[in-house]
Protein backbone atom coordinates (compact mmCIF):
# COMPACT_ATOMS: atom_id res chain seq x y z
CA UNK A 1 0.00 0.00 0.00
CA UNK A 2 0.75 3.57 -0.40
CA UNK A 3 -0.27 6.83 0.65
CA UNK A 4 -1.61 9.88 -1.53
CA UNK A 5 1.09 12.16 -3.06
CA UNK A 6 -0.38 15.03 -1.24
CA UNK A 7 -0.45 13.10 1.60
CA UNK A 8 3.33 12.10 1.37
CA UNK A 9 4.33 15.67 0.63
CA UNK A 10 2.54 16.80 3.91
CA UNK A 11 5.16 14.62 5.62
CA UNK A 12 8.21 15.54 3.55
CA UNK A 13 9.12 18.59 6.55
CA UNK A 14 9.45 16.03 8.62
CA UNK A 15 12.19 13.79 7.42
CA UNK A 16 14.99 17.25 8.42
CA UNK A 17 13.92 15.62 12.02
CA UNK A 18 15.77 11.99 11.57
CA UNK A 19 18.08 10.21 9.14
CA UNK A 20 17.49 8.99 6.21
CA UNK A 21 16.79 5.54 6.62
CA UNK A 22 14.61 6.02 9.51
CA UNK A 23 12.41 8.42 7.53
CA UNK A 24 11.92 5.79 5.18
CA UNK A 25 10.91 2.62 7.71
CA UNK A 26 8.49 5.73 9.78
CA UNK A 27 6.85 6.30 6.49
CA UNK A 28 6.57 2.59 6.34
CA UNK A 29 5.30 2.35 9.58
CA UNK A 30 2.43 5.02 9.05
CA UNK A 31 1.08 3.59 5.99
CA UNK A 32 0.90 0.54 7.83
CA UNK A 33 -1.15 2.44 11.08
CA UNK A 34 -3.40 4.19 8.49
CA UNK A 35 -4.74 0.78 7.48
CA UNK A 36 -4.20 -1.65 10.19
CA UNK A 37 -7.02 -3.44 11.47
CA UNK A 38 -4.68 -3.24 15.18
CA UNK A 39 -2.41 -0.73 15.87
CA UNK A 40 0.96 -3.00 16.88
CA UNK A 41 4.42 -2.59 14.99
CA UNK A 42 4.06 -6.04 13.53
CA UNK A 43 0.13 -5.63 11.97
CA UNK A 44 1.67 -2.74 10.59
CA UNK A 45 3.91 -4.69 8.69
CA UNK A 46 1.41 -6.58 7.51
CA UNK A 47 -0.91 -3.70 6.38
CA UNK A 48 2.18 -1.97 4.67
CA UNK A 49 2.16 -4.96 2.48
CA UNK A 50 5.30 -5.02 -0.19
CA UNK A 51 6.59 -1.47 0.58
CA UNK A 52 7.68 -2.91 4.11
CA UNK A 53 10.85 -4.51 2.45
CA UNK A 54 13.00 -4.57 5.64
CA UNK A 55 13.31 -6.76 7.95
CA UNK A 56 10.57 -6.77 10.79
CA UNK A 57 13.56 -6.17 13.31
CA UNK A 58 13.83 -2.55 11.50
CA UNK A 59 10.76 -1.07 12.17
CA UNK A 60 10.63 -2.06 15.55
CA UNK A 61 13.87 -0.60 16.26
CA UNK A 62 12.31 2.20 15.23
CA UNK A 63 11.26 3.55 18.06
CA UNK A 64 13.13 1.68 20.61
CA UNK A 65 16.55 2.51 19.18
CA UNK A 66 16.90 4.60 16.63
CA UNK A 67 17.75 8.52 17.58
CA UNK A 68 14.31 10.93 16.82
CA UNK A 69 13.08 12.94 19.20
CA UNK A 70 9.54 12.78 19.47
CA UNK A 71 9.73 16.90 20.55
CA UNK A 72 11.32 17.82 16.89
CA UNK A 73 8.53 15.97 15.06
CA UNK A 74 5.87 17.78 17.29
CA UNK A 75 7.55 21.17 16.44
CA UNK A 76 7.63 20.52 12.68
CA UNK A 77 3.80 19.05 12.72
CA UNK A 78 3.13 22.39 14.60
CA UNK A 79 5.31 24.23 11.51
CA UNK A 80 2.95 22.61 9.15
CA UNK A 81 -0.07 24.07 11.56
CA UNK A 82 1.13 27.27 11.38
CA UNK A 83 -0.73 28.88 8.20
CA UNK A 84 -3.69 28.25 9.42
CA UNK A 85 -2.95 30.43 12.91
CA UNK A 86 -3.88 33.79 13.88
CA UNK A 87 -1.33 36.29 15.77
CA UNK A 88 -2.64 34.45 18.86
CA UNK A 89 -2.15 30.81 18.82
CA UNK A 90 -4.23 29.00 21.31
CA UNK A 91 -3.33 25.92 22.95
CA UNK A 92 -4.97 23.04 24.87
CA UNK A 93 -3.88 21.27 27.79
CA UNK A 94 -4.90 17.95 29.31
CA UNK A 95 -3.62 14.00 30.58
CA UNK A 96 -5.71 11.19 29.50
CA UNK A 97 -5.14 7.50 30.59
CA UNK A 98 -4.39 4.90 28.28
CA UNK A 99 -5.08 1.64 29.42
CA UNK A 100 -2.70 -1.20 29.22
CA UNK A 101 -1.73 -4.98 30.53
CA UNK A 102 1.23 -6.47 31.55
CA UNK A 103 3.32 -5.80 34.32
CA UNK A 104 7.23 -5.58 32.66
CA UNK A 105 5.75 -2.59 30.57
CA UNK A 106 7.72 1.01 30.98
CA UNK A 107 5.65 3.62 33.35
CA UNK A 108 2.73 1.58 34.11
CA UNK A 109 1.13 1.73 37.02
CA UNK A 110 -2.74 2.62 38.99
CA UNK A 111 -3.88 5.74 37.43
CA UNK A 112 -7.81 7.75 37.96
CA UNK A 113 -9.95 6.50 35.28
CA UNK A 114 -12.18 9.32 34.25
CA UNK A 115 -14.25 7.50 32.03
CA UNK A 116 -15.45 5.16 34.22
CA UNK A 117 -15.14 7.06 37.42
CA UNK A 118 -18.50 9.30 38.89
CA UNK A 119 -18.82 11.77 41.63
CA UNK A 120 -19.55 9.55 43.86
CA UNK A 121 -17.35 6.44 43.11
CA UNK A 122 -13.94 6.53 42.11
CA UNK A 123 -12.21 4.08 39.77
CA UNK A 124 -8.24 3.84 38.81
CA UNK A 125 -7.15 1.41 35.89
CA UNK A 126 -3.75 -0.17 34.85
CA UNK A 127 -2.54 1.89 31.99
CA UNK A 128 -0.09 5.33 31.16
CA UNK A 129 -0.68 8.87 32.01
CA UNK A 130 -0.31 11.17 29.15
CA UNK A 131 0.53 15.07 29.58
CA UNK A 132 -0.63 16.25 25.99
CA UNK A 133 -0.32 20.02 24.49
CA UNK A 134 -2.13 20.86 21.43
CA UNK A 135 -2.89 23.38 18.81
CA UNK A 136 -6.40 24.87 18.85
CA UNK A 137 -7.38 25.85 15.36
CA UNK A 138 -10.46 26.54 12.91
CA UNK A 139 -9.93 24.85 9.60
CA UNK A 140 -11.72 26.40 6.62
CA UNK A 141 -13.68 23.61 5.61
CA UNK A 142 -15.80 23.43 8.79
CA UNK A 143 -16.59 26.93 9.83
CA UNK A 144 -17.72 27.77 13.48
CA UNK A 145 -15.58 24.51 14.39
CA UNK A 146 -12.35 23.97 16.68
CA UNK A 147 -9.87 20.90 16.26
CA UNK A 148 -7.28 20.82 18.72
CA UNK A 149 -4.18 19.04 17.26
CA UNK A 150 -1.64 17.46 19.28
CA UNK A 151 1.98 17.78 19.35
CA UNK A 152 3.89 17.29 22.32
CA UNK A 153 3.30 14.84 24.91
CA UNK A 154 4.99 13.56 28.26
CA UNK A 155 4.54 10.54 30.28
CA UNK A 156 3.55 11.10 33.30
CA UNK A 157 5.29 8.78 36.78
CA UNK A 158 4.24 8.65 39.85
CA UNK A 159 6.80 8.67 42.48
CA UNK A 160 7.34 5.10 42.95
CA UNK A 161 7.82 4.76 39.21
CA UNK A 162 9.82 7.74 39.11
CA UNK A 163 12.32 6.16 41.98
CA UNK A 164 11.86 2.90 40.33
CA UNK A 165 13.44 3.96 36.70
CA UNK A 166 15.89 6.75 38.93
CA UNK A 167 14.20 10.09 37.22
CA UNK A 168 13.17 12.82 38.59
CA UNK A 169 9.40 12.88 40.25
CA UNK A 170 7.62 15.43 37.89
CA UNK A 171 3.60 15.97 38.62
CA UNK A 172 1.38 16.51 35.55
CA UNK A 173 1.10 20.19 35.98
CA UNK A 174 5.10 20.72 35.78
CA UNK A 175 5.42 18.48 32.70
CA UNK A 176 2.87 20.83 31.02
CA UNK A 177 5.00 23.29 32.00
CA UNK A 178 7.68 21.73 30.20
CA UNK A 179 5.66 21.75 27.43
CA UNK A 180 4.69 24.87 27.33
CA UNK A 181 8.52 26.10 27.45
CA UNK A 182 9.36 23.76 24.27
CA UNK A 183 7.06 25.42 22.25
CA UNK A 184 7.25 28.99 23.35
CA UNK A 185 10.80 29.17 22.69
CA UNK A 186 10.50 27.47 19.37
CA UNK A 187 8.57 30.35 18.49
CA UNK A 188 9.48 33.24 20.80
CA UNK A 189 8.18 35.90 18.54
CA UNK A 190 4.34 34.79 18.46
CA UNK A 191 2.13 34.93 21.41
CA UNK A 192 0.57 31.89 23.26
CA UNK A 193 -2.57 31.08 25.10
CA UNK A 194 -3.47 28.40 26.95
CA UNK A 195 -6.39 26.80 27.90
CA UNK A 196 -6.42 23.79 30.62
CA UNK A 197 -9.12 22.58 33.30
CA UNK A 198 -8.48 23.37 37.04
CA UNK A 199 -5.42 20.74 37.24
CA UNK A 200 -3.54 22.86 35.40
CA UNK A 201 -4.79 26.28 36.64
CA UNK A 202 -2.83 26.28 40.19
CA UNK A 203 -0.20 28.07 41.19
CA UNK A 204 2.48 25.27 39.53
CA UNK A 205 1.38 26.60 36.41
CA UNK A 206 0.00 30.25 36.73
CA UNK A 207 3.59 31.29 37.99
CA UNK A 208 5.93 29.27 36.07
CA UNK A 209 3.89 30.53 32.48
CA UNK A 210 6.45 31.37 29.77
CA UNK A 211 6.95 35.25 28.87
CA UNK A 212 4.90 34.87 25.47
CA UNK A 213 2.19 32.82 27.13
CA UNK A 214 -1.66 33.75 28.83
CA UNK A 215 -3.73 31.02 30.84
CA UNK A 216 -7.13 31.13 30.96
CA UNK A 217 -8.99 28.04 33.38
CA UNK A 218 -11.55 26.91 35.74
CA UNK A 219 -11.16 28.91 39.13
CA UNK A 220 -12.81 27.66 42.39
CA UNK A 221 -15.96 29.07 43.26
CA UNK A 222 -14.42 30.20 47.16
CA UNK A 223 -11.41 31.61 45.25
CA UNK A 224 -9.67 34.42 47.52
CA UNK A 225 -9.25 37.24 45.56
CA UNK A 226 -7.68 40.53 46.18
CA UNK A 227 -7.36 44.31 44.95
CA UNK A 228 -3.59 45.57 44.15
CA UNK A 229 -1.51 46.54 47.03
CA UNK A 230 -1.94 50.44 47.95
CA UNK A 231 0.75 52.86 46.73
CA UNK A 232 3.52 53.15 49.63
CA UNK A 233 2.97 55.74 51.51
CA UNK A 234 6.51 58.01 52.30
CA UNK A 235 8.15 56.87 55.90
CA UNK A 236 6.46 53.50 56.39
CA UNK A 237 7.87 51.46 58.00
CA UNK A 238 7.83 47.49 57.61
CA UNK A 239 7.66 45.44 54.73
CA UNK A 240 5.45 46.52 51.64
CA UNK A 241 2.10 44.92 51.30
CA UNK A 242 1.71 42.33 48.64
CA UNK A 243 -1.56 42.21 48.28
CA UNK A 244 -4.80 45.19 48.69
CA UNK A 245 -8.44 45.06 49.59
CA UNK A 246 -10.14 41.79 49.83
CA UNK A 247 -13.14 41.12 47.30
CA UNK A 248 -15.64 39.13 46.99
CA UNK A 249 -15.67 35.44 45.81
CA UNK A 250 -17.15 34.06 42.66
CA UNK A 251 -19.51 32.77 44.62
CA UNK A 252 -20.48 36.41 46.43
CA UNK A 253 -19.91 37.71 42.98
CA UNK A 254 -23.15 35.73 42.06
CA UNK A 255 -24.85 36.41 44.66
CA UNK A 256 -24.96 39.94 43.94
CA UNK A 257 -26.28 42.15 41.11
CA UNK A 258 -25.65 40.51 37.26
CA UNK A 259 -26.35 41.11 34.43
CA UNK A 260 -27.58 38.40 31.42
CA UNK A 261 -25.85 37.33 28.18
CA UNK A 262 -26.32 34.76 25.13
CA UNK A 263 -23.72 32.89 24.69
CA UNK A 264 -22.63 30.72 22.21
CA UNK A 265 -20.60 27.88 23.16
CA UNK A 266 -20.60 23.83 23.07
CA UNK A 267 -22.46 24.45 19.52
CA UNK A 268 -25.71 26.28 20.94
CA UNK A 269 -26.60 29.36 21.94
CA UNK A 270 -27.25 29.30 26.10
CA UNK A 271 -28.78 31.94 28.28
CA UNK A 272 -26.65 33.07 31.64
CA UNK A 273 -25.95 35.35 34.18
CA UNK A 274 -22.67 37.12 34.30
CA UNK A 275 -20.38 38.88 36.85
CA UNK A 276 -16.64 39.83 36.08
CA UNK A 277 -13.70 41.66 37.74
CA UNK A 278 -10.06 42.56 37.65
CA UNK A 279 -8.75 40.93 40.73
CA UNK A 280 -5.52 39.02 41.76
CA UNK A 281 -5.67 35.87 43.38
CA UNK A 282 -3.54 34.83 47.01
CA UNK A 283 -1.21 32.52 45.14
CA UNK A 284 -0.39 34.88 42.41
CA UNK A 285 -0.75 38.29 44.04
CA UNK A 286 1.30 39.84 41.34
CA UNK A 287 -0.60 39.31 38.15
CA UNK A 288 -3.91 40.63 37.38
CA UNK A 289 -6.76 38.91 36.25
CA UNK A 290 -10.12 38.61 34.72
CA UNK A 291 -12.48 36.98 37.17
CA UNK A 292 -15.78 35.88 35.49
CA UNK A 293 -18.07 34.42 37.26
CA UNK A 294 -21.30 32.58 35.40
CA UNK A 295 -24.43 31.11 36.32
CA UNK A 296 -26.13 29.56 33.39
CA UNK A 297 -30.16 29.94 33.43
CA UNK A 298 -31.26 26.92 31.47
CA UNK A 299 -29.64 23.30 32.27
CA UNK A 300 -27.64 21.33 34.98
CA UNK A 301 -24.21 23.51 34.53
CA UNK A 302 -24.93 25.89 37.39
CA UNK A 303 -22.33 27.96 39.02
CA UNK A 304 -19.14 27.88 37.38
CA UNK A 305 -15.68 30.58 37.56
CA UNK A 306 -13.27 31.50 35.65
CA UNK A 307 -10.02 33.41 35.09
CA UNK A 308 -7.81 34.47 32.33
CA UNK A 309 -4.45 36.35 32.41
CA UNK A 310 -5.49 38.84 29.81
CA UNK A 311 -7.11 40.37 32.27
CA UNK A 312 -8.50 43.33 29.70
CA UNK A 313 -10.64 40.67 28.31
CA UNK A 314 -14.34 40.47 28.36
CA UNK A 315 -16.58 37.91 30.40
CA UNK A 316 -18.10 36.59 27.25
CA UNK A 317 -14.29 35.72 25.68
CA UNK A 318 -12.93 34.30 28.74
CA UNK A 319 -15.91 32.23 28.34
CA UNK A 320 -15.85 31.49 24.83
CA UNK A 321 -11.53 31.20 25.09
CA UNK A 322 -12.69 27.85 27.88
CA UNK A 323 -15.34 26.47 25.66
CA UNK A 324 -12.49 25.68 23.03
CA UNK A 325 -10.97 23.35 25.58
CA UNK A 326 -13.51 20.28 24.62
CA UNK A 327 -11.89 19.83 21.43
CA UNK A 328 -8.69 18.53 23.25
CA UNK A 329 -11.34 15.97 24.80
CA UNK A 330 -12.95 15.40 21.12
CA UNK A 331 -9.18 14.36 20.26
CA UNK A 332 -8.23 12.09 23.12
CA UNK A 333 -11.65 10.36 21.69
CA UNK A 334 -10.87 9.77 17.90
CA UNK A 335 -6.94 9.13 18.35
CA UNK A 336 -8.14 6.25 20.95
CA UNK A 337 -11.29 5.00 18.88
CA UNK A 338 -9.92 5.22 15.22
CA UNK A 339 -6.24 5.44 15.32
CA UNK A 340 -5.90 2.83 18.47
CA UNK A 341 -3.72 5.35 20.78
CA UNK A 342 -4.37 2.37 23.58
CA UNK A 343 -3.07 -0.88 21.74
CA UNK A 344 0.86 -0.13 20.88
CA UNK A 345 2.23 -2.69 22.74
CA UNK A 346 5.87 -1.56 23.15
CA UNK A 347 7.46 -2.65 26.56
CA UNK A 348 11.09 -0.73 26.64
CA UNK A 349 11.87 3.05 27.61
CA UNK A 350 11.99 4.50 24.33
CA UNK A 351 9.46 2.34 22.49
CA UNK A 352 6.70 3.45 24.82
CA UNK A 353 7.72 6.89 24.81
CA UNK A 354 7.56 7.18 21.20
CA UNK A 355 5.02 4.62 20.43
CA UNK A 356 1.55 5.55 21.37
CA UNK A 357 2.20 9.53 20.88
CA UNK A 358 2.19 8.84 17.00
CA UNK A 359 -1.24 7.56 17.07
CA UNK A 360 -2.15 11.33 18.04
CA UNK A 361 0.69 13.41 15.81
CA UNK A 362 -0.56 11.37 12.99
CA UNK A 363 -4.46 12.54 14.00
CA UNK A 364 -3.16 15.58 13.99
CA UNK A 365 -1.65 14.70 10.30
CA UNK A 366 -4.33 13.56 9.04
CA UNK A 367 -7.10 16.46 9.54
CA UNK A 368 -3.79 18.67 8.04
CA UNK A 369 -4.06 16.56 4.98
CA UNK A 370 -7.87 16.88 4.84
CA UNK A 371 -8.14 20.67 5.47
CA UNK A 372 -5.10 21.34 2.39
CA UNK A 373 -6.99 19.02 -0.13
CA UNK A 374 -9.28 16.21 1.54
CA UNK A 375 -12.13 17.82 1.82
CA UNK A 376 -12.53 18.41 -1.99
CA UNK A 377 -12.54 14.56 -2.35
CA UNK A 378 -14.81 13.49 0.77
CA UNK A 379 -18.01 11.43 -0.07
CA UNK A 380 -20.48 11.42 2.44
CA UNK A 381 -22.46 8.00 2.21
CA UNK A 382 -26.15 8.25 1.26
CA UNK A 383 -28.14 7.50 4.35
CA UNK A 384 -31.72 8.51 4.24
CA UNK A 385 -32.14 7.37 7.69
CA UNK A 386 -29.04 9.98 8.99
CA UNK A 387 -29.89 13.07 7.17
CA UNK A 388 -28.48 15.70 10.40
CA UNK A 389 -25.09 14.59 10.04
CA UNK A 390 -23.72 17.75 7.49
CA UNK A 391 -19.87 17.91 8.58
CA UNK A 392 -16.84 14.97 8.13
CA UNK A 393 -16.05 13.49 11.12
CA UNK A 394 -12.45 11.67 11.92
CA UNK A 395 -13.56 8.67 11.06
CA UNK A 396 -14.80 10.60 7.18
CA UNK A 397 -11.13 12.12 7.19
CA UNK A 398 -9.71 8.78 7.66
CA UNK A 399 -11.97 6.71 5.53
CA UNK A 400 -11.32 9.67 2.52
CA UNK A 401 -7.43 8.91 3.27
CA UNK A 402 -7.42 5.24 3.09
CA UNK A 403 -10.04 5.48 -0.06
CA UNK A 404 -8.15 7.88 -2.36
CA UNK A 405 -4.82 5.62 -1.51
CA UNK A 406 -6.43 2.47 -2.42
CA UNK A 407 -7.92 4.18 -5.43
CA UNK A 408 -4.47 5.86 -6.86
CA UNK A 409 -3.38 1.85 -6.89
CA UNK A 410 -6.44 0.65 -8.30
CA UNK A 411 -6.06 3.48 -10.65
CA UNK A 412 -2.50 2.50 -11.32
CA UNK A 413 -3.10 -1.08 -12.56
CA UNK A 414 -2.60 -1.86 -16.13
CA UNK A 415 -6.36 -3.00 -16.92
CA UNK A 416 -6.93 -3.12 -20.18
CA UNK A 417 -10.15 -4.39 -22.93
CA UNK A 418 -14.07 -5.22 -22.17
CA UNK A 419 -15.00 -4.99 -19.02
CA UNK A 420 -11.58 -3.14 -17.26
CA UNK A 421 -13.77 -0.06 -16.69
CA UNK A 422 -16.50 -2.28 -14.74
CA UNK A 423 -13.47 -4.38 -12.38
CA UNK A 424 -12.09 -1.04 -11.64
CA UNK A 425 -15.87 0.51 -10.36
CA UNK A 426 -16.39 -2.91 -8.13
CA UNK A 427 -13.01 -2.55 -6.34
CA UNK A 428 -13.43 0.99 -5.92
CA UNK A 429 -17.03 0.43 -4.40
CA UNK A 430 -15.34 -2.49 -2.67
CA UNK A 431 -13.27 -0.07 -0.96
CA UNK A 432 -15.46 2.58 -0.27
CA UNK A 433 -17.46 -0.16 1.75
CA UNK A 434 -14.50 -1.49 3.35
CA UNK A 435 -12.91 1.97 4.54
Amino acid sequence: MELVPGFVQLLQPLALTMTAPTFDSWLTLLTGWVFASRRTVTRMILAAGDSADKHYSSYHRVFSAARWSLDAVGLAVFDLVEPFLGDVVMLGIDDTLARKRGLKMFGCSMHHDPLLSSRSKTVTNWGHSWVVLGVIVALPFRDGHYFCLPILFRLYLNKQKAAKHRRAYRTRPELAVKLLTVLCKHRENKRFHAIADSTYGGKSVLCKLPANCDLTSRLAKDARLYDPPPPRQPGAKGRPRVRGAKLPTPHEMLAGRCRRVSLEIYGRREQARVADSEARMFVAPGRPLRIVAVEALVGGRGQEAFYSTCHDATAEQVIGWYAQRWSIEVSFHDSKQHLGFEEPQGWSRQAVERTAPLAMLLYSLVVLWFAREGHRLYQPLDCPWYTSKVEPSMADMLATLRRQSVRQKVLSLALQGPGSRKIKQLLENTVALAA
